[in-house]
């Protein structure tokens, strides 16, 4: 080796990586909602069908408010669920005519729930019991097309059906959901409990004291009693499970908000 040339430098150990090659970016999805890409529009036929529901659930609870003294027709489940079905029919129907988004589906899966599980118990524990099932605690049979029957069947046909067709035609698919069942219970679970003080603070000789014959302490015991209610709660555990799985199975009949 010439003496005139540099010498060589040594090679390092340590090799510095190369920059990595940018991947495509991920994409997220987009906060904005669809309603400010397609804007949502009027739909008068679906507000006056839930306009007449509300309608129709409040001319029920009026009717046997006349027939009945209100501390006790107030009191059944049945009439409680008929007055939350109005409000939330006339909320609907407003928002469905201002062209608003509809209510949250942890609000109408519930009614929707509350509504069937009356229409089921009235139709198939109450509607043939002997003495016949009465609001207003009558012990005669009530004629067909006769107020006390004709307002149990608004309030156990015409608006359950009424609430089962809106959300079958008038509401997109796959909007309720499962972790939503358990908190659905909620509510029947504290008018139980409502319904076995208001039971202990009324008078024995009370016929008002027990509204349901399935739920009678004072024939039944406790005992019976709570695990009517145990059966009943599982049953509505079950029904509200079998609607979050039709939701998610039907076929959706509208594509935008109602």
């Amino acid at each position: 080796m010439s003496a005139s040339m540099p010498p060589i430098p040594p090679i390092p150990r340590d090799i510095p990586d190369l920059p990595a090659v940018p991947s495509p970016p991920v994409l997220v999805p987009s906060p904005v909602p669809a309603t400010a890409v397609v804007a949502p529009i009027r739909r008068p036929m679906v507000a006056l069908f839930r306009l007449l529901s509300a309608l129709a659930a409040a001319a029920g609870v009026a009717l046997e408010l006349l027939l009945g003294p209100p501390s006790r027709i107030l009191s059944y489940f049945g009439i409680q669920t008929a007055i939350l079905l109005a409000i939330v029919m006339l909320m609907s129907a407003s928002r469905a005519w201002r062209a608003r988004r509809p209510l949250p589906s942890s609000v109408s899966g519930a009614t929707l729930l509350y509504v069937v599980i009356s229409a089921l118990v009235y139709h198939l524990f109450l509607a043939h019991t002997t003495p016949p099932f009465s609001m207003t605690g009558a012990t005669t049979v009530p004629e067909r097309w006769h107020g006390s029957w004709a307002t149990l069947q608004i309030l156990h046909t015409l608006t359950p059906a009424a609430a089962v067709l809106d959300w079958l035609l008038l509401t997109p698919a796959a909007r309720l959901h499962l972790r939503q069942a358990a908190a659905w219970l909620l509510y029947p679970l504290a008018y139980l409990v409502f319904y076995l003080i208001r039971a202990a603070v009324l008078a024995p000789a009370n016929p008002a004291r027990y509204l349901y014959p399935f739920l009678d302490a004072a024939t039944h015991g406790y005992r019976s009693t709570l695990a009517n209610a145990l059966l009943l709660g599982l049953a509505m555990y079950a029904l509200a499970v079998l609607l979050v799985a039709l939701d998610h199975t039907r076929p959706t009949p509208v594509r935008r908000r109602v």
